[in-house]
């Protein structure tokens, strides 16, 4: 991880719309290797270099849900962190992120229903400038007074 943000909990009664919190992460094939075997996606267009050549893509291309899993890291370890619950993630994915590709995730909170303990947050992945992937998340927020 190439991010240098804090990581613990942010309890609800701490949140503030408009927090952001990101971190950055180069995509291996290691990474891919390694997504592929958890997941059982075995899908030829992420790990077999002749195969994607001929695709859309013209070369291999991570996981979506590869890239969508360090919003997760950034909602679990950062905003709000530990002890945090996903309710609902929406997911759009606008570009394809290739092995060697540095990703940086932000999420940034939205709103906040204090009487539910539920916050939405904004998500988005980039690539340099490329956005790759856009969402919205809704998590049961951690709170001093339940936790």
């Amino acid at each position: 991880m190439l991010d240098n943000m804090p990581r613990g909990t942010i309890c609800i009664e701490d949140l503030e719309i408009g927090m952001t919190r990101g971190l950055s992460k180069l995509i291996t094939d290691r990474d891919i290797e390694l997504f592929a075997e958890v997941s059982t996606d075995r899908n030829p267009v992420h790990l077999d270099d002749a195969y994607a050549r001929d695709t859309i893509f013209e070369g291999r291309i991570a996981h979506g849900m590869l890239t969508a899993g360090l919003i997760s890291a950034v909602i679990g370890e950062q905003l709000p962190g530990h002890g945090t619950v996903y309710l609902g993630q929406s997911l759009r994915f606008m570009a394809p992120v290739r092995p060697g590709d540095i990703v940086e995730a932000v999420v940034t909170v939205t709103a906040i229903d204090h009487a539910k303990r539920r916050v939405t947050l904004e998500t988005h992945c980039s690539v340099g400038k490329t956005v790759v992937l856009k969402g919205e998340a809704l998590v049961l927020a951690p709170s001093r007074k339940f936790d």
